[in-house]
């Protein structure tokens, strides 16, 4: 492992945007990342002001400045059983690999993140979901490192105070690094567990705009209960469960009419609309145009504040 400085942070972008980080590290275990945060801390600004923790970098949007601070990638690659029916993945593991090594060993639980993108550690850290799944409904145990004093904690899952797309981990960002987490899942028919996984995959390439650079929904879902009374009948709106009763993001942007509309390079999909793609070498301030005209176009008609479910630190 290396400490260097100018590594665009578009190559760590599934969105494909972002300018240099001040100083870039891969750590590859816990060692190695003590070893980054102590050069980190005598050389930088104050630790928690100063370090971002990079996982897959598929709900990132970058600043086109950059970063300023430290960078910190953990590769973690932990993938083993331990005690039957429960794996250990490391943070660095991706998602597709973690479930794919459950289907291989006929456990099942996971099939919902058929097609989810990411890492273990940023998919625990947003408590990722899909198809009525969360990563809290089979997770058991996760360690993280403390940055302040270079610690191990073990949080069982109900310590990890998961809700929707959060978590302590998100809400304490900057004070520990998620380095493994241990899934408690149940044996299965390895031909059900990658079927049902593969619909979900073949769902999502049908209905998501992956032909161009993304970052995934830019919003939360609505929960259901915040609409003012009359609304989801007057427009016909469905209601799904995510886990619990939500209105998709994606029809109440649809509803406005935004569906392809384009600020610079960059576009509201119109294949669907809580996705914006970079069609056109788009800039951090192309997104974030976007981003704040749907804001104000659905408050304008539904009386509803969106909530990003992206990392925007196009302004760090």
């Amino acid at each position: 492992m290396a400490r260097v400085g100018g590594v665009e942070l578009k190559k760590f972008s599934s969105f494909k945007i972002g300018g240099p980080a001040d100083n870039f590290f891969i750590a590859k275990n816990a060692e190695e990342i003590i070893e980054g945060l102590k050069e980190s801390r005598r050389m930088l600004f104050p630790l928690k002001k100063t370090v971002f923790v990079l996982g897959g970098g598929t709900n990132i949007l970058w600043g086109d400045r950059g970063f300023k601070g430290l960078v910190l990638k953990p590769e973690i690659k932990t993938l083993e059983i331990i005690d039957g029916n429960k794996i250990k993945a490391g943070a660095g593991v991706n998602v597709s690999e973690l479930l794919s090594f459950a289907a291989e060993n006929d456990l099942s639980g996971l099939e919902w993140s058929g097609g989810l993108p990411g890492t273990v550690g940023g998919a625990v850290f947003g408590n990722a979901g899909a198809f009525g799944g969360e990563i809290k409904d089979c997770l058991k145990e996760v360690i993280s490192l403390d940055l302040k004093t270079y610690g191990i904690i073990r949080r069982a899952a109900p310590e990890c105070e998961f809700s929707y797309r959060n978590s302590i981990f998100r809400k304490n960002r900057g004070e520990e690094i998620i380095l493994e987490a241990v899934f408690n899942l149940s044996p299965g028919e390895r031909s059900e567990i990658s079927d049902a996984a593969m619909r979900n995959m073949r769902y999502r390439e049908e209905r998501q705009p992956l032909e161009h650079p993304n970052i995934g929904s830019i919003f939360k879902n609505v929960p259901a209960e915040t609409l003012a009374p009359g609304v989801i009948e007057r427009y016909g709106l469905n209601i799904k469960t995510d886990p619990f009763p939500v209105i998709p993001t994606a029809r109440l942007i649809s509803e406005t009419g935004l569906r392809g509309l384009s600020f610079g390079g960059a576009m509201i999909s119109p294949k669907h609309p809580n996705f914006i793609v970079n069609v056109l070498d788009a800039s951090s301030s192309d997104v974030v145009n976007l981003i704040e005209v749907v804001k104000r176009e659905v408050h304008g008609k539904f009386g509803v504040r969106l909530e990003e479910e992206i990392l925007n630190l196009s302004r760090f």
